[in-house]
């Protein structure tokens, strides 16, 4: 679909739907100086990127969202958003609540994707259910647990249990192969990783079924006591059931200024946008792309509430990947603004303590 740059509508009543990284960086700055509304059901943020942590028994910080907007002109209405009124212009909550609003922003996120797998989602635990694996592995400590998927999420899920339950015995399953995307350098530092923590990989399999004993796969039978699901993400049909123009996956179509091209009133930013920026392509789903939306975005609001007119277009390039591999170790690789990968990457302490900065910066970067 081809997508129309034009100005900006008037703000008028804002109206942030999402406390993630995006939804939060967006009602943070928005809120400075004109009044917000942000739905969200949440009371913490959720963190989304150190879940991995949460399900190893780590203690991970997730303040409280009222601090995070503490002395802004926001209003947190703890519920869940399950109809949006485009022509009315109301937002519906389970609560029974209708919100108007003058300017929205779709900032809902994503969910796991189970795809259509057969048992995974009674069996498998999803990144939203840490807590709860952590609970199920603190249980015993011992056995086989296998985390169904290759990307990040998936690496630093296997690496951050084998090292927090060393009596585990941790399997990584995936259709490529592990850490395919990175340079040879970042896969290799990933590799050995998981040599040293004792990760055992299966790669080149496609799961096809889920069930109390383990996994079904294309290449036979992968035993386990717990499998954890740590593949690609999807997002709601809200967005499409509403009537924005959406992907042929759900996601709002928007224009230079994360605005639907659809809905002039409307703004699409993180997992739940899909933005093509030139000479970069479409945005992947991730922290490292969504609070930088919020940011733009809240500021762009803002400005267009003081009368200060339009913001310039949303402009973005990448510049590194970096994962943790368990608390000792990291990767951090460096990428062109197109995302494409560089040969350098950097492994070890180096790679943990760039890891945890960039970490500390993502909760800090929420408010400030």
């Amino acid at each position: 679909m081809t997508t129309k740059t034009t100005r900006p509508a008037p703000t008028g009543r804002i109206v942030v739907i999402g406390a993630g990284y995006a939804g939060l960086c967006a009602a943070a700055r928005a809120g400075r100086s004109t009044r917000v509304t942000l739905i969200a059901p949440e009371e913490r943020i959720p963190n989304r990127i150190r879940q991995h942590e949460v399900a190893a028994g780590r203690t991970v910080p997730k303040p409280l969202i009222a601090d995070v907007l503490r002395g802004r002109q926001v209003t947190h209405v703890q519920a869940r958003v399950t109809e949006l009124d485009l022509a009315g212009r109301k937002v519906f909550t389970d609560t029974g609540r209708a919100v108007p609003y003058d300017t929205l922003v779709y900032a809902i996120g994503s969910r796991t994707a189970w795809h259509e797998v057969p048992g995974a989602p009674e069996r498998a635990y999803g990144m939203e259910r840490a807590g709860e694996l952590r609970e199920r592995l603190a249980a015993s400590g011992t056995g086989r647990v296998a985390v169904v998927g290759g990307g990040a999420t998936g690496i630093e899920l296997a690496a951050e249990l084998a090292e927090a339950y060393p009596g585990l015995r941790v399997q990584l399953v995936c259709m490529g192969e592990v850490g395919g995307r990175f340079s040879a350098k970042g896969r290799a530092i990933v590799l050995e990783a998981f040599a040293r923590l004792g990760v055992e990989l299966h790669e080149h399999r496609r799961v096809t079924a889920v069930d109390e004993s383990g996994l079904t796969t294309d290449q036979g039978r992968i035993e386990a006591d717990v499998v954890a699901w740590a593949g690609s993400f999807e997002v709601s049909p809200l967005a499409k059931e509403a009537g924005l123009a959406v992907t042929e996956t759900g996601e709002v179509v928007v224009d230079t200024y994360l605005r639907s091209v659809s809905h002039p009133e409307v703004y699409a930013i993180g997992d739940a946008a899909a933005v093509t920026l030139p000479g970069v392509g479409r945005l992947r789903k991730a922290c490292a792309t969504a609070e930088p939306m919020g940011v733009y975005l809240g500021k762009a609001l803002r400005r267009s509430a003081q009368g200060k007119g339009e913001a310039e277009p949303f402009e973005y390039g990448y510049t590194v990947h970096c994962l943790s591999l368990g608390r000792h170790a990291g990767m951090v690789q460096r990428v062109g603004k197109d995302d494409s990968m560089r040969e350098r990457a950097y492994g070890g302490r180096v790679g943990k303590s760039i890891k945890a900065l960039i970490v500390w910066g993502v909760v800090a970067m929420l408010r400030f």
